[in-house]
């Protein structure tokens, strides 16, 4: 898998400050994509463990709340598969720590509707994810009041507690001044 940068104190895709892994290829190619250089999957340098490794040891720093996956499509099935491994690792190190994922695929019905079906690895990939921000870039939907998001017709859900009830449940954002744990 190839990845296309690592921004570090990143404080636009997702709550607190994050290190974001924005993953190289999409297959969505939504018409002005604020990452179109990503839908290549050739694109960028080659993620190997030196890019875990310095990762792992930035999350460690107590300011960073977590770690934000963008694209391209983290959701791919070759990328869930290349990051399962290295997000167990982030949540062994750092439980506390949250995980955002963004995706052009709907949650509801084309993850857990049929990507879980077809494929015995995103169940696990999931178990490592406490936000992700679903559904495809829609320029006429463009909302820049938003919070964490382009468009209207995405979603913010939390995923662990919409795989216990098997329901979508959006996430409730923390409000200006609230602690992020």
């Amino acid at each position: 898998m190839n990845y296309a940068s690592i921004k570090k104190f990143d404080i636009a895709n997702g709550e607190g400050i994050r290190i974001s892994l924005f993953v190289s290829g999409c297959p969505h190619h939504c018409k002005n994509c604020f990452n179109q250089e990503a839908w290549d999957f050739q694109y960028g340098q080659e993620f190997t463990e030196k890019e875990e490794q310095d990762i792992l040891d930035f999350l460690g720093q107590d300011f960073i709340q977590g770690l934000s996956l963008l694209g391209g499509e983290p959701m791919w099935p070759a990328h869930q598969q290349r990051l399962i491994p290295f997000l167990h690792k982030v949540k062994e190190k750092y439980p506390n720590k949250t995980i955002w994922c963004y995706t052009g695929y709907l949650f509801d019905k084309e993850i857990v509707d049929q990507m879980m079906l077809e494929n015995d690895f995103t169940k696990e990939f999931l178990s490592y994810i406490d936000v992700l921000v679903d559904g495809r870039f829609i320029e006429s939907l463009l909302n820049r009041t938003l919070y964490f998001r382009g468009s209207s017709n995405q979603r913010i859900i939390d995923v662990q507690k919409s795989l216990k009830s098997k329901k979508v449940v959006e996430y409730k954002l923390k409000k200006e001044g609230e602690k992020i744990k």
